[in-house]
């Protein structure tokens, strides 16, 4: 797919949100006669002029944010490519957790006054320090904000033109971006669901169905989504749908986990499967065997990820036999 067609599917969200941190610098004289080093050796920090607590909401509301699209898309621009089809989903939920934010924001100032007072009778020994710096309650509503825009990307007319700087070779880029975001999220998984578990419940399933989502809705990205998609659909649907999952079963799962945290290795069977060389269930079904042995050809070499290397607490170890 070329660099143009990418781009006639995806759209680019930018988050614009901003959170006071109710932190100011820390200034000499807010030290007193204290025997400070010159400016040229260190330098002061800051100081918080209310508690952090107050304003934790809207951290966690931003990581909500931030959260749904890596769910959906790719980082890119400084904001992240979305499949055009999941816009109108993503702009519905970012408008929630902007209310939510916004509802926030009206509870804090009402508390505003409160919580700065609670804040210096905290620490009456630097009550002084803390009220030079206190700002009015318009300076932190102008510092609390929740915003974001869409936008679409086009190329210069000019097709190899000085105006078009290194934007095809970001685009071209986005397949590899979005298997090592998949990597990542396989990472996250592992150390949460899968490391050191001889039993697992369907609830760990989540972050490996998240991750097909997302590949589903950016195969226009890279020709070798979809069928690393498929694999995962594939090792997905052939879990029994009732009681715990053990044994067998999820000693295959923790093995794809392994396999989805290398980007390499992605992009290795995603290929062999677009070519036909190889399909969803024989990839799954080998990555308990064996390795053939010889010195096949790279493109032909089946992964090996042994059971007994699966331990407590592990990071994912790939077995590779001295093919890669």
């Amino acid at each position: 797919m070329t660099n143009v067609t990418v781009l006639d599917h995806l759209l680019v969200v930018n988050l614009d949100i901003h959170v006071w941190t109710a932190r100011k610098k820390l200034s000499a004289p807010d030290l007193g006669d204290a025997d400070l080093p010159p400016g040229d050796l260190a330098s002061l920090g800051s100081k918080r002029v209310c508690n952090p607590k107050e304003i934790q909401t809207f951290n966690t509301l931003k990581a909500r944010a931030v959260a749904l699209l890596d769910r959906h898309g790719v980082r890119f621009l400084g904001g992240w490519a979305v499949p055009q089809q999941a816009i109108d989903e993503i702009c519905m939920e970012l408008t929630a957790i902007r209310d939510d934010f916004n509802q926030a924001k009206d509870e804090f100032l009402r508390r505003y006054h409160q919580v700065v007072d609670e804040w210096i009778a905290k620490h009456p020994k630097w009550a002084g320090i803390i009220e030079n710096s206190v700002e009015t309650e318009d300076y932190v509503r102008s510092r609390l904000d929740f915003r974001w825009q869409v936008f679409q990307v086009q190329t210069p007319a000019q097709t190899g033109s000085v105006y078009q700087g290194e934007l095809d070779s970001d685009i071209s880029d986005l397949g590899l971006t979005l298997f090592e975001e998949v990597a990542q999220a396989a990472s996250l998984a592992w150390k949460r669901c899968y490391s050191g578990k001889s039993e697992i419940t369907r609830k760990a399933l989540s972050p490996l169905k998240g991750i097909e989502q997302k590949l589903l809705g950016l195969t226009f990205m890279e020709p070798r989504v979809a069928p690393v998609a498929e694999l995962i659909a594939t090792a997905i649907q052939e879990i029994p749908k009732r009681g715990a999952i053990q044994g067998s079963i999820l000693t295959r799962l923790q093995s794809l986990v392994c396999m989805l945290c290398e980007p390499k290795l992605i992009l290795r069977h995603g290929q062999r499967m677009l070519e036909g060389k190889t399909n969803a269930s024989d990839i799954l079904n080998g990555l308990l065997e064996p390795s053939a042995k010889g010195s096949p050809d790279e493109t032909e070499v089946e992964l090996e990820i042994r059971p007994e290397i699966i331990t407590p607490n592990s990071t994912p170890t790939l077995e590779s036999n001295g093919h890669w």
